[in-house]
């Protein structure tokens, strides 16, 4: 939610200040994929503990609780 007001703050800033559209969009465009790399990094982080902890039971499993035949 935070990443769409800041676009469109940032949209909005560029058109009052009297930039031309296609900078506008040019910058729009850099803004939305800069927002979208910067969240999904955030989900990542959010996720890391329980990724630790898959990662830690998928190595249990394979190393004591499997055995090959």
């Amino acid at each position: 939610m935070f990443e769409l007001i800041f676009v469109l703050i940032f949209v909005a800033t560029l058109l009052v200040t009297g930039i031309t559209f296609m900078t506008v969009l040019a910058a729009t465009a850099i803004a939305l994929i800069v927002m979208f790399v910067l969240g999904m990094m955030g989900v990542v982080l959010k996720l890391l503990p329980w990724l630790i902890v898959i990662a830690l039971g998928v190595w249990f499993f394979k190393n004591f609780v499997y055995s090959t035949r």
